[in-house]
C-alpha cells in the first residue's frame, strides 16, 4: 500500500512509519509544516500530490489539559481538521485510519467499554476526538476508528517518563488509584495497527494492552520494573489533586473487534517489561560504541 501519516513528527506517527515500512509499504510520513490539517487547500494540495491508498491520521492536539485550557483549539484541531482529512478523502475515494482515545467515553460503565458502546465524553479533549470520529464515520465509507489508551513510548514525554523521572530524583510520589484504564506499549500499538490496515476490515477497533490498571498500579510496577521497588507511592484519589480537564475514571477499553482477526495485545505487564528490556539493550549498545576522538586529533 501506498500509506499517507499525517503527525509524522510525532513518536506514534514516527513508530507507525517504521513499523509500516518494515512491512513491504511505501509511506510518506507529513509533519505539520508540511500539511497543516485545519488549512483544507493546504491538506487538498499534499494529499492529492500524495495519491496515497491510505491516510493513517495520527495528528493531534493531544495535550488533554492543554485542550481543556483552549477547548476551541481542541475543536478546531481535533475536530475540524479531521473533518478536513476526511472530506479530502472523501472526494479522493481514499481510505481514512483515524488514531482516536478512550476519552470518547464517559468512564462510568465499570465492565469495560466494547467498540461500538455509545460514546459519552466528559471532558474537551474527549469531545473534540468524538467530534472528529463523528466526521470520519459520516463522510468516509472505507475507514477505520482506532481507539487506545495511556500509551507509553521510548522518548518523549508521557506518564511513564514522568514516574520515572520523579523517582530519579527523589521526589515524593502520589498516583491516583481511582483511574483505571488499560496501559498500552507503543511498539505493539504500532504493530496491531499496522495489521489492522492490512486486513482491510474496516469499522470500529479498540487496541490496548490486555487487562486494566489504575494509575497507581502502573506507577508501583514501572518502578518495580526500573529498579525503584523500594521506592513508595502515596494512593491519593483523582479529587485530591486538581488538574484543568476531568478524564474518564474507568476508561477501559476491550478489544473485541480485533481479536475477531487474531489481534490481541499482550498483556501490559508483559509489554512493561519488554519497554525495559529494549531500553537496557539500546543503553548496552550505546555503550558500546567508541566516542570519536577529540577533534584536535582528528587527522586528515
Amino acid at each position: 500500500m501506498n500509506i499517507l501519516i499525517t503527525g509524522a513528527e510525532g513518536l506514534l506517527g514516527r513508530r507507525l512509519a517504521t513499523a509500516l515500512s518494515g512491512r513491504g509499504h511505501q509511506v510518506i510520513g507529513v509533519g505539520h509544516a508540511a500539511l497543516d490539517i485545519t488549512d483544507f487547500s493546504q491538506a487538498q494540495q499534499v494529499i492529492t500530490a500524495a495519491a496515497p491508498t491510505l491516510v493513517l491520521h495520527c495528528a493531534a492536539m493531544i495535550q488533554v489539559d492543554r485542550c481543556a485550557e483552549q477547548p476551541d483549539k481542541a475543536l478546531h484541531i481535533n475536530g475540524f481538521g479531521t473533518r478536513n482529512i476526511a472530506l479530502i478523502c472523501q472526494q479522493m475515494g481514499i481510505a481514512l485510519a483515524y488514531i482516536s482515545t478512550n476519552e470518547v467515553f464517559d468512564g462510568e460503565q465499570v465492565s469495560g467499554y466494547l467498540e461500538y458502546d455509545p460514546p459519552r465524553p466528559i471532558n474537551p479533549y474527549g469531545y473534540s476526538k468524538w467530534f472528529g470520529e463523528q466526521a470520519v464515520c459520516d463522510l468516509v465509507a472505507r475507514h477505520y476508528i482506532i481507539r487506545t489508551s495511556w500509551v507509553f513510548a521510548h522518548g518523549g514525554d508521557n506518564f511513564l517518563h514522568r514516574i520515572l523521572n520523579a523517582a530519579a530524583r527523589g521526589d515524593q510520589l502520589s498516583v491516583v488509584i481511582n483511574e483505571v484504564a488499560a496501559p498500552t506499549y507503543m511498539d505493539d500499538l504500532a504493530d496491531a495497527v499496522s495489521r489492522l490496515v492490512e486486513s482491510e476490515r474496516y469499522g470500529v477497533y479498540h487496541l490496548v494492552n490486555e487487562g486494566r490498571a489504575s494509575r497507581y498500579q502502573f506507577a508501583r510496577h514501572l518502578l518495580d520494573c526500573a529498579d525503584y521497588a523500594d521506592r513508595p507511592i502515596t494512593p491519593i484519589l483523582s479529587m485530591q489533586r486538581y488538574r484543568p480537564s476531568t478524564p474518564p475514571v474507568y476508561g477501559v477499553l476491550r478489544n473485541f473487534a480485533a481479536a475477531q482477526s487474531g489481534i490481541i495485545l499482550r498483556p501490559w505487564q508483559a509489554a512493561v517489561e519488554a519497554f525495559f528490556a529494549q531500553e537496557r539493550a539500546s543503553n548496552a549498545a550505546a555503550a558500546r560504541i567508541p566516542a570519536a576522538p577529540p577533534l584536535a586529533m582528528v587527522k586528515p
